[in-house]
């Protein structure tokens, strides 16, 4: 299922980590973040870089501002010009959420490991074959 800009908008939760993951569902949006994980950008260099028309691509960038994900400037020299650019304060809140699902997990499997080597069968001594 496709999710357009305007529908992710409607659908934003009270959670932000839903806002966020809802934003980073569409694969626009996500090369967005790639390119500007490496520096700042204006709307019209991301459009070219992923091959999408610039209402497109304002349309991306404005569920990922609204998301919290990235942030935009001004430029002094003209006032029309806006440069994005990621805020870090979201991915860490994403970080951290996936920190504790990876050691819910961890636990979980460390818990299987241990009742799995209590009940198993004792392992044959080394070059004696089993009867």
């Amino acid at each position: 299922m496709v999710l357009h800009a305007t529908h992710v908008e409607r659908v934003m939760a009270e959670n932000p980590l839903d806002d966020m993951f809802a934003a980073l569902a569409d694969p626009a949006r996500r090369g967005a973040v790639d390119l500007l994980r490496k520096k700042p950008r204006r709307a019209g260099e991301l459009a070219n870089a992923l091959s999408i028309s610039p209402a497109r691509m304002s349309q991306h960038l404005r569920v990922l501002r609204t998301s919290g994900l990235i942030e935009d400037d001004g430029v002094d020299s003209d006032a029309r010009v806006r440069v994005y650019r990621l805020r870090q304060q979201p991915f860490s809140e994403i970080r951290g959420w996936l920190d504790e699902v990876e050691e819910f997990w961890a636990s979980e499997l460390a818990a299987f490991k241990a009742h799995a080597e209590k009940v198993a069968p004792p392992a044959a001594p080394r070059g004696k074959a089993r009867k």
